[in-house]
């Protein structure tokens, strides 16, 4: 599914209230490059249903335990040459209940793999994933939906 062209424009407050934070935090996530505002050559940043998505994906990651290092190193190792990194990969969480904390996973047709130090690792024992999708309208932007 081609996803080039940014579809909706909202405003920080809405945005952050389809994912479920603060317009403070949306704002701070855009500046950290977490993620973008696909129309920003002005004030306001104005934010795309992809840009939203995205946002629910690292909303969901931290919200599992994954630290912001492990957020940023997933997005360069995604590579930005495309807008949405986080939308367009497969990603998962591996452990976290107990387990220590929880690591980002991509999930490919041969296996699932966990980003180490020397870039993505396919793990030899996988154990339970908890896959990452955008819930309802912003599922349809979500790979395989």
């Amino acid at each position: 599914m081609a996803l080039e062209r940014p579809h909706g424009r909202f405003l920080a407050g809405e945005a952050a209230d389809l994912v479920g934070v603060s317009g403070t935090t949306i704002g701070q996530w855009a500046r950290r490059g977490y993620i973008r505002a696909s129309r920003s050559t002005g004030d306001p940043h104005v934010y795309s249903l992809e840009d939203v998505a995205e946002a629910w994906v690292v909303h969901a990651l931290l919200d599992r335990g994954v630290g912001h290092a492990a957020v940023r190193r997933t997005i360069a190792a995604l590579g930005d040459e495309r807008p949405w990194p986080l939308l367009r990969a497969p990603l998962a969480t591996a452990g976290g209940d107990g387990n220590g904390t929880p690591r980002i996973v991509l999930c490919e047709a041969d296996g699932a793999y966990a980003l180490e130090g020397r870039g993505w690792q396919r793990l030899a024992v996988q154990g339970e994933l908890r896959s990452l999708r955008p819930p309802s309208a912003l599922g349809l932007l979500a790979p395989g939906a």
